[in-house]
């Protein structure tokens, strides 16, 4: 039956590609960090061991921890004591001491009631909402939020409302029109009139702490105001703020967690590189998704090396990491002044290293990425579906790693296919 439908398939990508949003895979030889050896057969700049050495400036790894002797000296001492999986999902034979002491120790370094790991983030936010939110429930999401978050939503039954990114008065506004909703509204349009003043069983707003593509971040004081006035519960995808944020690294959230009902977050970015995500909040909220959440109810516990060297980052940040984190800051504001000196239209909000360079045709991302690829600096063009058709980018991401000469030769790479291509002057 194939036969039928391979036409359909390979017209779609030929759009794709038609489109210049076609994705190639650079393949890594060896470890990850601020330097890298990419296998690419399209590229004749090799190496004497037939790959490229290109320098780094597209992966999450903030503090520059992936490549960490010390963390994979605790992963592996994870292997050593609690082998190398533990073959079962959480509640039949899935959960080791490792999971446990993991999960007290997030608590402790977010001030959280309690946590729950996770495989992944992803993992984390596919399995919140439908369990937390029900029929009549009703959820308010900012556009900008991580895809993760849109797929999650999309597996409960309560009221969707979309705000625009960051925009606290189109929050309000819709936060005002769910609070006279009927509590179990009939198919069709509402009647007219003032309604009932009824606020839906649960309200949940959720956003990113740092929206990925775009480098911005979210108000998280502002929106727990909205929902402490209009009696919603808050949750936060902090996965690429926790670690990088915040004076001691706590994130988008920090000094919030207070008000903040429920974060979501990664140990794939800033905290580690390898993997493995986590909900931490309230202490009813984590035990019912240790109850009912499908992504742990039918997925394999996080991996024991992962989750120890996770351990391992938490418990040493403050002393170890932080300093990374200073470092991390003061590359960002390097990087950003030299770009913009040349003329570059950079998005973000200047907080966070997620640095896009703005250059709306999806071609010319795309053929940018590849020369800039070509002068030894590693970068991908962001295009639609990733981003909006229209907004294509470049999406440099800061390390602690990278050195001042790292950032310049990236620079002048910059300058120089910018000018050939026209793009500034």
């Amino acid at each position: 039956m194939y036969k039928n439908y391979k036409q359909q398939f390979q017209g779609e990508l030929k759009e794709i590609k038609d489109g210049g949003m076609w994705k190639d895979v650079g393949v890594l030889e060896g470890k990850q960090g601020s330097e890298i050896l990419i296998k690419n057969d399209k590229i004749d700049m090799t190496d004497k061991n037939g790959g490229q050495k290109l320098l780094n400036f597209c992966a999450n790894n903030y503090l520059g921890l992936a490549s960490s002797e010390e963390l994979a000296k605790a992963a592996k001492e994870g292997v050593d004591k609690y082998g190398f999986g533990e073959a079962s999902v959480r509640f039949i034979v899935g959960t080791s001491t490792i999971h446990k002491d993991l999960e007290k120790e997030i608590s402790k370094f977010f001030g959280t009631e309690d946590a729950i790991t996770y495989t992944s983030c992803f993992d984390a936010n596919t399995g919140l909402f439908e369990t937390i939110l029900k029929e009549g429930d009703a959820i308010f999401s900012d556009e900008l939020n991580h895809a993760s978050i849109i797929d999650g939503i999309r597996l409960c039954k309560a009221e969707r409302f979309r705000f625009k990114n960051s925009d606290m008065s189109d929050l309000e506004d819709q936060l005002k029109e769910a609070s006279l909703r009927p509590e179990n509204p009939h198919p069709g349009p509402l009647p007219k009139g003032e309604g009932v003043a009824y606020k839906p069983r649960r309200m949940l707003i959720a956003t990113d702490g740092v929206f990925s593509m775009d480098g911005i971040t979210a108000k998280v004081s502002e929106i727990c105001d909205l929902a402490e006035k209009y009696g919603a519960l808050v949750m936060v995808d902090d996965s690429h703020a926790s670690g990088v944020l915040g004076k001691t690294g706590r994130g988008s959230v920090e000094g919030l967690m207070d008000r903040v009902d429920i974060l979501t977050s990664t140990f794939g970015k800033a905290l580690g590189g390898a993997g493995g995500g986590f909900t931490a909040g309230r202490k009813e909220i984590i035990d019912v998704l240790h109850q009912r959440s499908r992504t742990t109810l039918f997925s394999n516990s996080l991996p024991p090396m992962i989750a120890n060297a996770a351990l391992f980052v938490l418990q040493n940040y403050d002393k170890k990491f932080n300093h990374n984190r200073e470092q991390l800051i003061e590359n960002t504001n390097y990087f950003r002044s030299a770009m913009e000196k040349l003329g570059f239209h950079l998005g973000g909000d200047g907080k966070h290293p997620i640095t896009p360079v703005m250059l709306m045709d999806e071609k010319i991302a795309v053929e940018m990425a590849g020369k800039l690829f070509k002068e030894g600096v590693y970068v991908r063009g962001f295009t639609y579906p990733v981003v909006p058709k229209g907004k294509a980018r470049i999406r440099v991401q800061i390390s602690a790693a990278h050195t001042n000469e790292h950032m310049d030769k990236t620079v002048r790479a910059f300058e120089q296919v910018g000018k050939e291509m026209a793009i500034i002057k």
